[in-house]
């Protein structure tokens, strides 16, 4: 018996259609990653970049527990002393909601030179319509 290796050339890519409000942010960048990297999938190999788009909508919306939405913080350095950021979850949301998306998802993926060609698949809409309707995405639960 053989191990089967994918092919790039037999990449076969799907449209997924997430509902942001409908899980906590944790689960929601589980799910995700899991579909960004193709591991749902029987051909998965770990070399090959064979993962699906997913369509991320309502990120406005989205759903944390507990008291993350002002405990969480994110931060960004300026490269100067002192140069440090900090805003809490709240006010991510209000100013870009899909950071929270996209940080959450480059936490779960795996660190390494295919990262970034995952990460442009990921489309996050903070409200509930999107731009890829021609592209009959299938729904998750």
């Amino acid at each position: 018996m053989k191990t089967y290796s994918q092919k790039s050339a037999e990449i076969n890519r799907e449209w997924w259609l997430i509902d942001a409000s409908t899980m906590p942010l944790g689960k929601l960048a589980v799910v995700i990653a899991d579909k960004l990297m193709g591991k749902s999938k029987v051909t998965y190999t770990p070399h090959i970049d064979n993962g699906d788009y997913v369509v991320v909508i309502n990120a406005k919306d989205l759903v944390v527990t507990g008291d993350k939405m002002v405990q969480k913080k994110y931060y960004r350095h300026s490269g100067y002393p002192g140069g440090i950021k900090e805003l809490r979850l709240e006010e991510v949301i209000e100013k870009d909601a899909s950071r929270a998306i996209r940080e959450a998802v480059k936490g779960m993926l795996p660190k390494n030179k295919l990262a970034a060609e995952r990460m442009k698949r990921l489309r996050v809409f903070e409200g509930a319509e999107h731009t890829h309707t021609a592209q009959n995405p299938k729904e998750i639960k």
